[in-house]
């Protein structure tokens, strides 16, 4: 019996090999092309000469965009750094009027709050914040127009 069952079932794996092979790509068929690995993404340390630099020109009125700009870091580095150093961050704030700017864009021009915070030059975030108390009904954020 021990031999029998090396053979068990060879009718319906035949079967199942066949169907496999039917499915699969021939021998002229192009290439599976394959999505590339996404690029690993290493921090930038800026050099203490860079630091200073980034702290004197906060100081002189450059903001934390402009500088993640300049530097090549990101806004959130920026701020890091600054608290690092014991500079205490300048907020921008939105004003009334930049609020009711950034309710008409998300209403009747159905901008994402996150293309408003880029032209307001603040954080998505602040945006939203701002519009929910203001009464704003937020959309769903997968709602395309």
């Amino acid at each position: 019996m021990g031999d029998k069952v090396l053979d068990w079932n060879t009718k319906y794996r035949l079967q199942a090999l066949r169907s496999l092979l039917g499915t699969l790509p021939g021998p002229d068929a192009p290439p599976i092309k394959r999505k590339p690995k996404p690029i690993r993404r290493v921090a930038k340390r800026l050099k203490e000469a860079q630091v200073t630099e980034l702290v004197e020109a906060y100081g002189a009125g450059a903001s934390t965009y402009q500088l993640a700009d300049h530097f090549g870091i990101k806004r959130q580095t920026v701020s890091n750094i600054l608290k690092r150093n014991g500079i205490t961050p300048r907020w921008r704030r939105l004003t009334e009027a930049d609020v009711d700017r950034a309710e008409h864009l998300y209403i009747h021009q159905r901008m994402s709050t996150a293309r408003i915070a880029d032209r307001l030059k603040v954080d998505p975030e602040t945006v939203r914040l701002r519009l929910r108390n203001r009464g704003v009904q937020m959309r769903d954020p997968h709602d395309r127009p």
